[in-house]
């Protein structure tokens, strides 16, 4: 088992849409990237918190995954449509 990334992102209420739609581009690059076992986004019931739930098999892959996506200029563009700064969460799994 991998390692568990949750990213709330307090989205601006106009914006909610634009990126959801962003989202959607960009989720199958996301998937395919070595390491990614599986992404979700999920809207709060405030209807503007977006929350990524992600699977990687490691935190280095995904480390490897967020330098490619700020390279890139994704990170900085996610950011114009958000209403603060976004939480990153990261989990290892426990033996239960």
């Amino acid at each position: 088992m991998g390692t568990l990334v949750i990213l709330d992102l307090p989205v601006k209420p106009d914006a909610v849409a634009e990126l959801s739609a962003y989202l959607k581009e960009l989720f199958p690059d996301t998937r395919g990237f070595e390491g990614c076992e599986g992404i979700n986004a999920y809207l709060g019931e405030d209807g503007r918190t977006i929350v990524l739930v992600q699977h990687w098999d490691s935190p280095e892959s995904y480390q490897r995954y967020l330098t490619w996506r700020q390279d890139t200029g994704v990170f900085a563009k996610i950011m114009t449509m958000l209403d603060g700064d976004p939480v990153m969460r990261f989990f290892n799994p426990i033996d239960a």
